[in-house]
């Protein structure tokens, strides 16, 4: 028998319901019982220790270019389908690797700049109170959390940043939501590649004509900064900055969602962590980290084996696809104190959300700033808020992102 056919005797079934919802159990057996597992139903490897989730984001034994081999053994039809938005995916910083990884970053960066990001902060604080006013006008005291406020506030912030009217709001999140169930490994999802290829069709004719009209009516803006971008006389070709405008919005929206859902959900979960932030607002900086770990918005990054080698006894073929399992790796013991414990006052945190070495996220800095805004303003707005007794979040269906497409809660003005 094979190592991979006795894997099949361990059961991981990612789209389990009870797993989606937690799956947290799974990886504590997954790490000390098979922390490189063959899942017959992914095709995939799962890697789940901290320092093999780590350390291969660091070495050339993995690829991010995921894209080529799979569209490449798609049958006629579904490549035909898939065509275009394989075309910018393959753009896309996350799917390069070096050179054109490198090229891409260094052009990238003049416009993600640490000013940039700071000027950012009112607009943020400016979107956080509109959304809040509108639920405190409304009288129902039930709220969808997600939907009317941890969705909304990252896609105006990407809208507003790349010069987006906020009135394209519904079809901006329909058209990512159509590519997230491609991108986001989507189980139980049977028109995908349908959905994904429409929104992506629609979401690149709008960039395409967006960045005409700027080029030919230059104004200053994040935009503006992404078209002059240069390196050394190297700038972003047509496409190249559809494809960014397209990973932009999508990638920034999705996460910090699940960054703001998640953070909102374990406070409510866990009052006696609230409390402590109420009294003492500056660890809303130590609290979005320790969200970060403990139940972050990424669950798994997806690489491919780039060469054959071994890790713990287990031999990983060219071509194979693996999920390094970040939200495991964050709840190791070996990396880090009481995992299982929720505790906004950690010190060390060296958390694996946003990736390591080269391809660590971009846009980091601008999600915890998101995060951080809103998670003190809607605190401070609702302090009695609290999760609706009836009713339960949404879990979305996917490998990579981990998050709620909708969370129940009820506010209170008061006790």
């Amino acid at each position: 028998m094979s190592v991979k056919e006795a894997d099949k005797n361990f059961v991981y079934d990612p789209s389990d319901p009870i797993i989606m919802a937690d799956p947290f159990p799974i990886y504590d057996k997954l790490r000390e019982e098979d922390p490189v597992h063959w899942s017959p139903c992914l095709k995939s490897w799962v890697i789940t220790r901290y320092s093999d989730v780590r350390d291969p984001l660091l070495s050339d034994n993995l690829s991010v270019n995921r894209l080529t081999k799979f569209y490449s053994n798609l049958p006629p039809r579904q490549a035909a389908i898939l065509k275009d938005i394989i075309h910018y995916l393959n753009l896309w910083l996350v799917f390069r690797d070096p050179p054109d990884h490198t090229r891409l970053r260094r052009i990238m960066r003049h416009a993600f700049t640490a000013e940039a990001i700071v000027q950012m902060r009112p607009n943020i604080e400016e979107i956080s109170q509109i959304l809040l006013d509108r639920i405190d006008r409304n009288a129902v005291n039930k709220v969808d959390l997600i939907g009317d406020f941890a969705s909304r506030l990252p896609a105006y912030v990407i809208m507003d940043l790349l010069g987006v009217p906020r009135d394209m709001m519904d079809d901006f999140k329909k058209w990512s939501d159509d590519m997230s169930v491609f991108i986001g490994g989507a189980r139980n999802s049977l028109d995908k590649y349908e959905r994904a290829a429409d929104g992506c069709q629609k979401m690149a004719a709008y960039f395409q004509k967006l960045i005409k009209e700027r080029q030919a009516n230059p104004r200053l803006g994040f935009l503006m900064d992404l078209i002059n971008a240069n390196e050394e006389g190297d700038t972003l070709s047509d496409d190249e900055l559809v494809a960014s405008c397209i990973l932009i919005l999508f990638a920034g929206h999705e996460t910090t969602t699940n960054l703001i859902g998640n953070a909102a959900r374990l406070m409510l979960e866990y009052p006696d962590q609230l409390n402590q932030l109420l009294a003492n607002p500056d660890l809303i900086h130590s609290a979005i980290e320790e969200v970060m770990r403990f139940d972050g918005p990424t669950n798994a990054l997806v690489r491919v084996v780039s060469k054959d080698h071994e890790l713990h006894g287990k031999q990983l073929h060219e071509g194979e696809r693996v999920f390094v399992m970040v939200n495991s790796a964050n709840r190791d013991p070996r990396a880090f104190v009481a995992p299982q414990v929720f505790d906004i006052r950690r010190q060390q945190n060296r958390h694996l959300t946003f990736g390591q070495g080269i391809h660590v996220c971009m846009g980091a800095k601008l999600s915890r700033e998101e995060g951080r805004v809103a998670l003190q303003a809607l605190l401070k707005r609702f302090p009695y808020m609290v999760l609706d007794p009836d009713d339960t979040p949404d879990w979305i269906d996917a490998m990579v992102p981990r998050g709620m497409s909708r969370l129940p809660v009820v506010v209170k003005p008061s006790h």
